[in-house]
C-alpha cells in the first residue's frame, strides 16, 4: 500500500471575524462554499483552521487543487488575489488580500 498522496497545490489564505460571527462563517465555508467548489475542475478538498485571537477569530483556509491551472480556473488572474464571496464579506472583519500557494505532498496513515 502506498502511504502518500499524489502531489497537489494548496492555497493558503487567512481571514478574521468577530467572535459572534465565527460559527456562522465556519458554517458558510463547510456547508455552502466548499461544497459548491466541487464543481470546479481539479478541486480536491479543503480544511479550515480557526483560533481566537483577542476579540477576533482567525481563520486559515487550505484549499487543495490538482494543479496551478486549476487554481487559475477558480481565482482568475492574478491567481493569488483573494476570492471573497458576498456572504464571506458580510462576516469577515478583515482578510489577507492575497493567497499563498504551496506544492504539497501528504503522508497517509492506514485506517486499520
Amino acid at each position: 500500500m502506498r502511504h502518500y498522496a499524489e502531489a497537489m497545490i494548496t492555497r493558503h489564505w487567512r481571514g478574521w471575524t468577530a467572535i459572534a460571527d465565527a460559527n456562522d462563517y465556519e458554517h458558510f465555508l463547510l456547508s455552502e462554499l466548499f461544497p459548491s467548489m466541487r464543481a470546479i475542475s481539479g478541486f480536491l478538498g479543503a480544511d479550515v483552521l480557526r483560533r481566537q485571537e483577542g476579540d477576533e477569530v482567525a481563520f486559515i483556509t487550505l484549499t487543495r487543487f490538482r494543479s496551478i491551472d486549476d487554481v487559475r480556473a477558480f481565482a482568475g488572474e492574478p491567481f493569488d488575489i483573494a476570492v471573497i464571496e458576498p456572504r464571506a464579506a458580510e462576516l469577515l472583519v478583515h482578510f489577507d488580500s492575497r493567497a499563498v500557494h504551496y506544492d504539497t505532498s501528504s503522508y497517509l496513515v492506514d485506517s486499520r
